[in-house]
């Protein structure tokens, strides 16, 4: 097996210059990358990445802990991360437990073990024991849009207590006066903030009702069960507004009335969602929403990981807010 010494070797070079353009190729001057890489091509020489680890004390590895991977948002975020981790040299994996604390317990206490290089925890299940193994063991860790206690932990955030008071405010201003909340597992902070918004809205607006339809999750077919469930009410008992917790919800609701043909959006419903999914706009009938900024916020938690990963200690703990942006399109908005 070829080493570093004969690269070094047939490249004429020092030992150094070899780990330093494996490490930090931006400090070797471009005739000498050349060089390098010209003698590693040749020799088809292949990085030991376990020894690298051993010496290291940690592996190259970042683990994105999601909510759930169903939702196109989180694909969206996983890219921008995914993209932003190969800048650092860093490979981006991605689990999720679908609620299952249990089982996401498992998968820190694996993560912990095999001392990864960071952790971005996105699932808001994550319970107080893995939060300290987390931190009693020095693993740089970035809290993602999910934890209310961020005493310990750097952490990325999109204001959804806000995004979801724009939503709402916007179907009050289009008239609407039953306004529906649908949306799953309100012990998740990320939902919970988003009707806590939505409430707020509420109370702020005169003569405007709101009623919350809880699904067992968020995917487009819980919300095809909401929306079928609202088109079997007598029209006088329906909301003239929904405000569902992400796009797959509202989508599927869209998909109801579409196929069942008794409700009319935005006329007899108005409907807006939450993430500005790209699909959102290619909908049955295109999709308002609150738009997340994917990229900012897939490249801000990577940016606290590796910032947390270089500090000499863990105590540099910095919080990233993100502010959401309403996206107005036909699916909520009436011309009469």
């Amino acid at each position: 097996m070829v080493s570093m010494k004969g690269v070094a070797r047939h490249a004429s070079v020092a030992l150094g210059t070899v780990s330093k353009y494996l490490n930090t190729p931006e400090r070797v001057s471009p005739a000498m990358q050349a060089r390098i890489r010209a003698a590693i091509d040749e020799l088809g020489y292949t990085r030991n990445e376990a020894a690298r680890q051993l010496k290291s004390g940690r592996s190259r590895t970042l683990t994105l802990v999601a909510l759930e991977l169903n939702n196109p948002f989180f694909g969206e975020v996983a890219e921008a991360m995914e993209r932003r981790a190969t800048e650092d040299d860093l490979f981006l994996s991605i689990v999720s437990a679908n609620g299952d604390a249990e089982r996401e317990a498992e998968y820190i206490r694996l993560l912990v073990q095999q001392r990864v290089y960071g952790v971005i925890l996105a699932s808001g299940h994550t319970q107080t024991s893995e939060l300290d193994l987390l931190h009693s063991t020095d693993t740089p860790t970035v809290l993602m849009d999910a934890y209310p206690d961020v005493d310990r932990f750097s952490s990325c955030s999109v204001d959804d207590f806000t995004g979801a008071k724009h939503a709402v405010s916007h179907l009050v201003q289009q008239g609407c006066q039953r306004i529906t909340f649908v949306g799953g597992e309100m012990k998740t902070h990320q939902i919970a903030q988003r009707l806590r918004g939505a409430q707020s809205a509420i109370a702020e607006s005169s003569g405007v009702k709101m009623e919350i339809i809880a699904t067992n999750d968020r995917s487009v077919t819980a919300g095809i069960s909401a929306g079928d469930d609202i088109s079997r009410r007598r029209k006088a008992e329906r909301p003239d507004g929904i405000f569902a917790a992400n796009d797959s919800l509202a989508i599927g609701i869209i998909e109801s009335f579409v196929r069942t043909g008794t409700v009319l959006v935005p006329d007899d419903i108005a409907v807006i969602g939450y993430d500005d999914v790209d699909f959102a706009a290619a909908s049955a009938v295109p999709l308002s929403s609150v738009r997340r900024p994917r990229v900012e916020f897939g490249r801000g938690a990577v940016d606290l990981v590796t910032e947390q990963a270089r500090a000499a200690t863990r105590t540099a703990v910095r919080h990233t807010i993100i502010q959401p942006e309403l996206v107005v399109r036909h699916s909520s908005t009436r011309t009469g």
